[in-house]
Formats: structure tokens, sequence, C-alpha cells
């Protein structure tokens, strides 16, 4: 099979007759992560600055940030449904492993082995501790820990493992149903505590930070574990060890700015009450008021906190920047989902497939390309803008073509089998030694809404969806 029509089934079979009815049903959100992916590629490659008024643009509209947040709303809407799908926490967390750290891994070596110092975008050579940085960005938890991230990228990352270990931990005690409260407190958090609550407190030296990454260490893998024994009682157990790491990490130690922290988490549970509404868990004016102030909160807190130094110590460095791309990321949700019934284009569902793969090989991506044209890794922007105006936008789908045959490659190399054998180990796993039940029975009404294989369907950011799919992961 010739790999164009190798690409043309994948983009049939991602949108089409072969998908499972539950894929094309969530073909929307596919679409959405697909669109985020390709913003967050565009923001680095810094493509406004060589578009007219690209400058005044990128200060009223961070698109990067507006990917991000789109991934994580994504996140928040559908990663509880899959783990209370299921209802069991060690199969959720065998596909998240599967489903995440293959693609990681490879993309990490790939930069590593390919790409010159030069135009290296890895920082474990820059790094002088190269033991935490391989348990931090191991654990990817590197935004509550210290330690440099792996990539540029690889900060949501932190994000997305915070946010397993939360819902989990609520699952475990019967406590995943409690979204609105979470979600509205979060933002509450966000808006009144966002510029009070400490940011690297736990990191003052070297040796602190070596203490602090051991022992993260220590209580991940028990509470990993735990979660995996099927154990019900370990089960809780894991769930309090990642909980409480979490939350202590959150409140304490965040690179960034508590306001940003709160308001990405108050943002990713008010995507799982919009989730509950729809599939009447909740009341639906309950859930409108809820997001309708999560919403609102994480506008005024870019307005009232990302200024002066606060915005210097986020990616958005106006408040412009982060409320427009805030509110943005929220609409287009909400119109995808209005159309979400929808017959969506093949070719913007497949994005959404490898949109885990986009996100985080766009910038090695960009770097080799540069460093083959010998162009400055810093000011390749210029050269751009020098080019008659054909021949810079052929460069720049020069660029998407080969990111998407690249992410399209280790889609299908390294995305696709290790999801499926993730999916072999949870069944051996469960038939060697049978999960104990967490005795936390869903309604009828919920556990149908959630088709079999809608887990995987529209997974982040971050982390992708559906048999095709890969915020800020893939069937599991």
């Amino acid at each position: 099979m010739t790999i164009r029509s190798r690409f043309r089934r994948e983009v049939t079979g991602a949108a089409a007759g072969s998908a499972p009815p539950s894929a094309n049903r969530l073909g929307w959100l596919d679409a959405l992560r697909g669109i985020a992916a390709l913003a967050v590629a565009a923001h680095h490659f810094e493509l406004l600055r060589i578009v007219p008024y690209g400058g005044e643009i990128a200060a009223h509209f961070d698109l990067g940030f507006y990917g991000v947040i789109a991934f994580f709303i994504v996140s928040g809407y559908i990663i509880p449904a899959s783990l209370e799908r299921r209802g069991d926490v060690r199969a959720f967390w065998i596909g998240r492993i599967f489903r995440i750290y293959p693609a990681l891994i490879v993309a990490m070596l790939l930069s590593e082995f390919i790409l010159p110092s030069a135009y290296q975008v890895l920082t474990f050579d820059s790094y002088h501790h190269d033991k935490l940085w391989l348990v931090g960005n191991g654990l990817m938890l590197t935004d509550v820990l210290g330690v440099w991230n792996g990539f540029g990228v690889s900060w949501t990352l932190t994000f997305e493992m915070l946010f397993y270990f939360f819902v989990s931990s609520l699952f475990t005690f019967g406590w995943h149903r409690r979204s609105t409260p979470i979600a509205v407190g979060a933002g509450a958090v966000a808006l009144v505590m966002g510029v009070w609550i400490p940011s690297h407190s736990l990191q003052n030296s070297n040796q602190e930070v070596y203490n602090l990454v051991t022992a993260a260490l220590a209580v991940v893998v028990m509470g990993v574990a735990s979660m995996l024994s099927g154990n019900a009682s370990l089960a809780r157990t894991g769930g309090l060890l990642l909980g409480g790491l979490s939350l202590y990490l959150v409140c304490t130690n965040g690179r960034v700015p508590a306001f940003e922290t709160f308001t990405i988490f108050a943002t990713m549970f008010a995507g799982t009450v919009f989730y509950r509404a729809q599939h009447g868990q909740i009341e639906r004016v309950e859930a409108g008021l809820a997001v309708g102030f999560v919403v609102v909160a994480g506008a005024l807190v870019g307005w009232m906190y990302n200024r002066g130094p606060w915005a210097d110590a986020t990616s958005t460095f106006t408040w412009e920047a982060w409320t427009y791309a805030y509110l943005g990321a929220w609409a287009s949700f909400g119109l995808f989902f209005l159309l979400r019934r929808r017959r969506w284009p093949r070719v913007m569902v497949w994005l959404g497939a490898v949109s885990f793969s986009v996100y985080l090989l766009h910038w090695p991506v960009k770097r080799f390309l540069l460093w083959r044209l010998g162009w400055d890794p810093k000011y390749y922007w210029k050269n751009l803008s020098d080019l008659p105006f054909a021949e810079r936008w052929a460069y720049v789908a020069g660029y998407v073509a080969v990111l998407l045959l690249v992410c399209w490659v280790v889609y299908r190399l390294v995305e696709v089998p290790f999801q499926n054998l993730g999916r072999k180990l949870t069944k051996a796993a469960n038939r060697k030694w049978p999960p104990q039940s967490l005795e936390h029975p869903e309604p009828a009404a919920a556990v149908a809404a959630v088709p079999a294989q809608a887990s995987g369907a529209a997974e982040p950011a971050l982390v992708g969806a559906g048999q095709g799919s890969g915020g800020p992961a893939g069937t599991v």
C-alpha cells in the first residue's frame, strides 16, 4: 500500500464509514482539537510576525493560549467520562500511560539525536541535574517540581497529569460528581487569591529541588501502583496520595502565578460540568451558572492580574491577549458543540487524530527545517518577511506539510500500536486479577451516554481521540 493510499484510508477511517459510530458522534471534538493544535503550531512558528497587522493581533489575541485553553476544555469534557464509563481506575491509568508516554519519548529521542545543538529544543543538554530532569519530566510534573520542561510546550502536560490525579482521586472516593463546586471554587480562588498563593516556595536551593523530586517520585509511584492493583482499598489509598500531593504542590510550588494555575483547573472542571449537563447528570441551570461563572472569572483574571511583572510570568504578555484568547477558546467550544450533529470534513477529523503528535513535534520540525535552511533559529521570521509574498507562504505551507507527514508517521507507527498494546494489557490484567468494584453505580442514562469508543475519541490535548486520535489523548 502506498503512502498516499494509506493516508487516504486514514482520513476516511477517521471520519467516514470505517470509523465506529461513536467516532463520528465526537468528530466535532476531533475537529476542535485539530484547530487548537494548528493554532499552537502557528503561534510558535511566529506566523503573526509575517502578516499585516500581525503584531497588533498578537497583542490582543494569543494564538498559543487559545489553543491550550481549547485543549484543556476538551480534556475536562471527556477524561472524567472515560474513567466513569469503565468504572476501573486500572484501565484508566494503563490507557493514560500508553497514550502519552510513547509519543512523548519518541518526540524527545528524535529531537535529541537529529537536531544539532544550535537548533536543539530539548533542555536535557543545558540542565546540570540530568537525574532530576529525567525524573521530573518522567513524572510530567515539571511545572510544580521546579524542574526544566523537556520541551517548551510540555508544561501543559503537567496540568494534564495533575488533572488525571484529581479525577482518579475523586472517583476512588465517590466524589467525582462534584464537578460544579470544584469548578466554581477553583475559579473563585483564581479570581480572589490569584496573586496571593505562593509560587516556587519549595525550591530555594538545588538540594530542596532534589528532595522534592525524590519525595514526589515515591508518592506518585506508590499512588499509581495502588491504582493499578485492582484492589478497592488500595485504589483509595492511591487516590489519597495522588490527590493530596497534587493539591499541596498546586497551592505552594507552581511555576506560573496562581491565577493561571487555578483558572486552568476551573476551566477543565467546567468542561466536565458541561458534559454532565449534556447527559442529564446535573441540572442545566446549575451547569449554565457554573460554566458562566468560570468563563467570566477567567476573562476577569486576565484583566485584573495579567499586567506588568505578572504578565511576564505567563505566556501572554498583555491582559488583552489572555482575556480574548480565553473567551475565544470557550466560544469555539460552544460553536463546535452546537454543530456537533453535522458531519465534519474528513481532513479536520483526521487532524484531530494526529493532534497530539502535532502538539509535541511542531517545534522540533520547525527547528529541523530552519537548520536545513541555515536560518537563525531566533530571528528566522526576518528571513521569511524579506521573501516575496508567494514564496513566503510557500515556506509556511511546506512547514505544515512536513509537520503533518511526520506526525502521521508517528501516529501510525507509535501512537496506534501502543494504544492497542495498552488495551491488550488491560484485558490481560483484568482477566488475571479482576478489579474490585469501587461501588459507584452510574445512572443508566449516564453510562449509555458515553459510547464504547468515546473515551479516546476526544481526549486532549494535548492528548488525543478516537480510534484515530491522539490535550494538552486517544483511545484508552
